[in-house]
């Protein structure tokens, strides 16, 4: 029995918000169960435009160099089934709004998400 996986992210690194989706990747290719809750400026990371995060890398550079995208590693994390979740609060301190959003993400608040990982472990990045 694999145990589920609950990532938060609460900054806007590009380089944190990357690699929870190579977290997430590899948990889900392991048939894990995947939440992810960004909070703070981190919902970036679920916009089309992923820009606003701080110190980004081109994908065409990442993937010269044999490393997948932050737009691959999403769309896999989104297709392979993970709960992504981007913070009320975290919104309003973007100046982002739910329509701002990649398609299936969902709007929580901090506490849902805990509700839901409920006893285990949380992973911040």
């Amino acid at each position: 029995m694999t145990h589920p996986m609950f990532l938060t992210l609460a900054d806007d690194s590009w380089q944190r918000a990357h690699y929870a989706l190579v977290v997430a990747a590899g948990g889900l290719s392991l048939g894990r169960n995947v939440t992810i809750f960004a909070g703070g400026r981190s919902v970036l990371a679920l916009t089309p435009d992923w820009k606003g995060l701080a110190g980004v890398i081109a994908d065409s550079e990442l993937e010269a160099r044999g490393i997948s995208g932050f737009g691959e590693l999403r769309e896999a994390v989104l297709d392979l089934g993970a709960t992504v979740m981007a913070c009320e609060a975290g919104l309003r301190m973007a100046g982002l709004s739910e329509k701002d959003l990649l398609d299936g993400v969902t709007v929580r608040g901090i506490v849902s998400f805990l509700e839901l990982a409920g006893d285990n472990p949380v992973l911040a990045l």
